[in-house]
């Protein structure tokens, strides 16, 4: 008979609501949101953090969550893009994003947006070098970057 595999409990606040959740200490953070939460929002794509399609914000900073472990984020504050379609400034980046063409499928969309937040919030982003340089880490299979560049550079209120 195989020995118990160890579990933790970790506190976390995810989306504004706590949460105390038992966990194996190898638990990543997307894999506890999407499977445990239910938060289907945060897409995995390619599980070694270059790709930013499973972007979060942990303490408002944009981590990749297929290989952030649940241990790391106990008692912080962690915001996915469910979470941030329900605060009032998402309807800003969602008609900018609509606006410009700049979704296609979708699948990265939630990425884009959680760091575009994060430079917006920031002040990062003032000219659309800056732009393309802050979401050098998200990529995008189908629409080019163009249109996600110009959602953007609305939102920032950049300049060439």
């Amino acid at each position: 008979m195989a020995p118990p595999r160890p579990v933790m409990e970790v506190a976390l606040t995810v989306n504004g609501g706590p949460h105390v959740l038992s966990i194996e200490p190898c638990a990543l953070l997307i894999d506890t949101l999407r499977d445990q939460l239910g938060l289907t929002g945060t897409k995995r794509s390619c599980d070694v953090q270059v790709c930013g399609t499973c972007t979060v914000l942990v303490d408002g900073l944009p981590v990749s969550s297929c290989c952030t472990l649940v241990a790391d984020v106990d008692s912080r504050d962690v915001l996915t893009i469910e979470g941030f379609a329900e605060l009032p400034e998402f309807e800003r980046f969602e008609r900018a994003f609509v606006d410009h063409a700049a979704l296609q499928c979708g699948f990265c969309t939630g990425g884009m947006l959680l760091t575009t937040k994060f430079f917006l919030d920031a002040g990062l982003l003032g000219t659309n070098e800056e732009i393309r340089r802050g979401l050098s880490g998200n990529l995008c299979r189908c629409t080019g970057y163009h249109g996600i560049v110009e959602a953007v550079a609305e939102l920032a209120g950049a300049n060439e």
